[in-house]
């Protein structure tokens, strides 16, 4: 662990130096504490402050101080940097320096750079109508939601893939790095090309304590934590103490250092072309909690320890409360820091970059602004012939791989385009893509590894967290991306998802932010497929958790066949600030529709197959819906059977590919009008409709509709185990023969005339259940079952 005690800052800039970061931290505090009043012109009074005190100031000196020393950097050297900030709510520091270089009032006019800037900055933070305590879609210069812990590390990495000319600087909060998804993300370090990527500095900030306990790696031996983060691959530099002079000092070394490497590293490999992975320099920053803060209140110890951590101290009706927050303002001496319109001073303001060099105004943290379209092949090119509706069969996925092939092909040269999975993207059958690229992969290799090397394109590592967080950030930086993982797995991720929901929300209400590439999830080996992994791998709610965001934000598309996947994977990777899930089985499977029918089907989300029906010349007598290539087969398989024992009955067949068409219009953008929905779905005859997922989503979705009373949905009953695929459906009544005695029992006119068809149907269920546990797979005819 290096720790140098040179001294490159004149006592001259460290005074300079030391008024920036008193600057930032005076109006750290007075955004968590102030409602007017904002450079305390006057006596400090009750009603200057506000009435609820939020926000977190344990953090926020420390950001504040490294901000200062990176813009340093970045004049002196004038690299691309970006910064995320990873603790949680350490935005009063973010927004703070943001407002010092000048970014803030540019993109929020009305917080202008004198005293009436001031009172707007201050009142607005955590206050109703204002901006949030953590880093957001709001806030300049930034692409992470602070509002979670443990994917800044991730992000940073996925921002500097293929932006050779970016370095991020990501500080990782010492309480964030306790969480699993940080402790892996760690080993993005292993994924880096130092010629083709950017860089990533980690800055691990140690003040020591998380809300009401110490951190872990605050409280481990120097040794034991050098030895953890070496063993990460990173050669830690170590700025520790709490003298103002000399820390500025130390960091300032400690950045020269980093950089230095840095720009080393990738000079040997970009110019000497070595070959062998670096290890990458980080900063460990140990300071105290609630640095310059109170040194205690009401007689316990606040700074350096876990009082510090959100307000140091609420109650400012407590005798003597509001007199220590007056002086805990004055300590900075706002009157030497902002002139009589309250302007930074202008010796003072010189320490930030200009313009675009501002890492509040870097381009890359509005990554909209740079996205370049994909170039997108033909998906005629790669259509399944399908001559007759279910006479062939195929792998959707397997034929999704070569379209995605070539769109990787025809993007490499522009960097524009990764696929990820979490070490799945053979087994999801997408293993086309590696005629075009490789996997990335930076650690040891041997001659015997399969399709390894620095600048592959496809991404794998066993962590969902890990994925997701890479993608996020190469979105947010405004390129493209896929991410292919088991449906039951995707769930890891639901509260990333979540937060990248809430932050295309936010930024679609802020002007200056850019429309982003949207998040494209294709989910596979799902639920009803799952022969050998039993029921921890049967689930598909993630479907319910995306549908619960915002409606102009979510997309669910269940393509019942290879053509109809690949229009909407198409279509998905064509589309901006969306989040769209595609769930699509790997096995053979029935293919239903040619392209011209397909892309038909696609364009409307919805539709008759008229092929499948036979009331063409009147009403149907009952309607037989379904969502899912697993549904589909069993919907066609029970309009056989219905054919079979009662051909007189008129049926109506309706596929839905996009599942948000069922929503009204007036709730989805996608939803169908009423009067188109009537006419599919009737007034009042009965629908049987088999999904892919939990059913009672399918009543949420239909539940302002006049026939809703009338659906009666199939799909998963949270009903699993290790066995067959068709078993798997009749375990949950998804299968043709619980559709067809549903249909039996609402269609009034059959109750009596369809004894002998129920009975059959009975005596099949039963034999099938013997066959299954005999043989241990399907029967016969349902192996060898077509449609036609």
């Amino acid at each position: 662990m290096s720790d140098s005690h040179s001294t490159p800052l004149s006592a001259s800039e460290i005074s300079l130096f030391d008024k920036w970061w008193h600057a930032a931290n005076y109006l750290s505090v007075a955004q968590i504490y102030l409602l007017d009043n904002p450079l305390l012109r006057e006596p400090l009074k009750l009603e200057h402050t506000k009435p609820r005190l939020l926000g977190h100031w344990g953090t926020t000196p420390g950001l504040n101080f490294i901000y200062l020393h990176l813009n340093r950097i970045i004049r002196e050297q004038n690299p691309n940097v970006l910064f995320i900030a990873g603790p949680g709510h350490g935005a009063p520091g973010v927004v703070a320096s943001t407002y010092l270089e000048g970014t803030y009032s540019e993109y929020f006019p009305e917080v202008s750079q004198d005293f009436q800037g001031l009172k707007k900055l201050v009142k607005q933070f955590s206050f109703p109508g204002g901006i949030p305590s953590h880093a957001a879609a709001t806030t300049p210069g930034s692409i992470h939601e602070g509002g979670e812990l443990g994917y800044s590390l991730s992000h940073a990495f996925g921002a500097v893939f293929d932006n050779p000319d970016l370095i991020t600087a990501c500080v990782v909060g010492d309480g964030e790095a306790e969480t699993g998804p940080l402790a892996t993300s760690w080993h993005g370090n292993k994924f880096l090309d130092p010629k083709t990527d950017g860089a990533v500095l980690p800055i691990l900030h140690l003040n020591g304590y998380k809300i009401a306990n110490p951190t872990i790696l605050a409280r481990i031996s120097p040794e034991e934590l050098t030895a953890l983060l070496k063993g990460y691959g990173y050669d830690p530099i170590l700025v520790e103490g709490h003298e103002p002079d000399l820390m500025h000092q130390k960091m300032a070394v400690a950045m020269d250092t980093a950089f230095a490497r840095i720009k080393d590293i990738q000079h040997k490999a970009r110019s000497e072309n070595t070959s062998e992975r670096p290890i990458w320099p980080m900063i460990i920053l140990r300071s105290p909690k609630g640095w310059t803060g109170p040194k205690t209140v009401d007689g316990l110890r606040t700074e350096g320890y876990w009082r510090s951590h959100q307000v140091p101290f609420s109650d400012l009706t407590k005798p003597g409360h509001l007199e220590l927050l007056s002086e805990w303002l004055l300590s900075y001496k706002p009157e030497e820091l902002f002139d009589e319109n309250g302007t930074l001073k202008k010796e003072i303001a010189a320490l930030a970059p200009k313009g675009d060099k501002r890492m509040s105004a870097n381009p890359h943290s509005n990554g909209g602004a740079l996205k370049r379209d994909l170039i997108l092949p033909d998906i005629s090119e790669y259509a399944f012939d399908v001559k007759n509706p279910g006479e062939e069969h195929g792998e959707s996925t397997r034929i999704l791989g070569t379209f995605l092939r070539d769109v990787m092909k025809a993007n490499l040269a522009g960097r524009n385009f990764r696929v990820l999975a979490p070490d799945e993207n053979n087994s999801n059958r997408l293993n086309a893509v590696l005629d075009a690229t490789n996997r990335a992969w930076d650690a040891i290799t041997y001659d015997y590894d399969d399709h390894l090397a620095p600048d592959g394109h496809v991404m794998e590592i066993l962590s969902e967290h890990t994925c997701q967080g890479w993608l996020e950030g190469y979105l947010l930086t405004g390129r493209h991306g896929f991410f292919s993982c088991y449906e039951a797995f995707i769930h890891i991720v639901d509260s990333m998802v979540n937060q990248h929901a809430k932050w295309l929300k936010t930024s679609k209400e802020v002007p200056w932010r850019r429309p982003i590439a949207s998040l494209n999830y294709l989910l596979t080996s799902h639920v009803w497929r799952q022969d050998h992994n039993g029921f921890s791998h049967q689930d598909p709610g993630f479907i319910d958790h995306v549908v619960n965001k915002k409606a102009d934000i979510a997309r669910v598309y269940l393509p019942p066949d290879a053509n109809t996947l690949l229009c909407v994977a198409d279509h998905c990777l064509r589309s901006w600030d969306r989040i769209n899930v595609i769930v699509a089985g790997k096995q053979p499977e029935p293919q239903w529709l040619d392209m011209d029918t397909a892309i038909a089907h696609c364009e409307q989300g919805i539709g008759i197959w008229e092929w499948a029906s036979n009331d063409k010349d009147g009403e149907p007598d009952v309607v037989m819906a379904c969502a899912g290539d697993v549904p589909t087969i069993e919907t066609l398989a029970a309009v056989k059977l219905l054919r079979q024992h009662v051909p007189e009955l008129k049926i109506r067949v309706i596929n839905v590919v996009d599942l948000l068409t069922l929503e009204s219009k007036q709730q989805h953008p996608h939803g169908l009008e009423d009067a188109v929905f009537d006419s599919l779905f009737t007034l009042d005859k009965p629908v049987i409709f088999a999904f892919h997922g939990y059913p009672q989503l399918i009543h949420k979705l239909i539940y302002k509709r006049k026939n809703c009373s009338n659906f009666h949905v199939h799909g998963f009953r949270e009903e699993g185990t290790t066995t067959t695929p068709f078993d798997m459906a009749v375990r949950n009544n998804l299968d043709r023969f619980h559709q067809v005695l549903n249909v039996i029992k609402h269609v009034p006119s059959l109750a009596v005339r369809a004894a002998y068809a129920t009975q059959a149907i009975n005596d099949k269920l039963i034999e099938h259940k013997r066959y299954v546990a005999q043989y241990g797979q399907d029967l016969p005819e349902i192996l060898n079952w077509t449609w036609s």
